[in-house]
């Protein structure tokens, strides 16, 4: 069955509490850690992950789009509270790839792998056994509420085919523009986890979007 990941950054900042609370039913929260570097937006750090981890129940799939993740890996982690499933990084933001997957697997968590649009999965050929998500955005990172780009889905086939020659065991998650329409493409090209922000937050029945999408698999 797919996993559902509904994206706090398109809650409504002003009552967080009463917008995890539509969620509960997901699987994870997505929780976007954004610097102002990497990408040009600021969004949520350690405070605001320690508030969320106190309130909601469910597991956190943190996707840091910052420079130099490995600097706040440690901060973040223990902002989670227990509750951090998977802290993915992206490729482009890192020197040391190897080494940070590395730093987040001795935390005893899932370590994921994001790329840009525009960076091919070959990249994650010789790191594939440190990796349990590879994260496809299918936008470019830092801004909700954008369009879904459909030329990056064969890029989720060029990860589903990756995974198998290598005999993988990481899920293929996909970030961005990721709707109704969007999300049975995204399955039918391998995408396991589904990170949905605008649709589910803003729809009149969240619980029921994230049913709907849970149901393509």
């Amino acid at each position: 069955m797919l996993k559902i990941a509904p994206s706090l950054l398109a809650a409504d900042f002003a009552c967080l509490k009463e917008e995890m609370a539509k969620v509960e039913k997901a699987d994870y929260l997505h929780v976007d850690v954004m610097d102002g570097q990497f990408v040009p937006n600021i969004s949520f750090g350690p405070p605001v992950i320690a508030a969320a981890a106190r309130i909601s129940p469910l597991p956190f799939d943190v996707h840091m789009m910052v420079e130099e993740p490995e600097r706040l890996i440690p901060d973040i982690f223990a902002a989670g509270q227990g509750k951090i499933d998977c802290i993915t990084i992206h490729w482009e933001a890192c020197r040391h790839v190897h080494r940070t997957l590395q730093v987040i697997k001795n935390l005893e968590v899932k370590a994921g792998v994001a790329l840009n649009p525009a960076t091919p999965i070959s990249e994650l050929k010789y790191i594939l056994p440190l990796i349990d998500r590879i994260l496809i955005m299918t936008v470019n990172p830092g801004f909700g509420g954008q369009a879904f780009l459909s030329e990056v889905l064969p890029k989720i086939e060029d990860a589903a085919n990756l995974i198998t020659s290598a005999k993988a065991t990481c899920d293929i998650e996909v970030d961005g523009g990721i709707d109704r329409q969007t999300a049975p493409l995204v399955v039918s090209a391998g995408a396991r986890v589904l990170v949905a922000g605008t649709a589910i937050f803003r729809a009149p029945d969240p619980e029921q979007v994230i049913e709907d999408l849970r149901q393509l698999s």
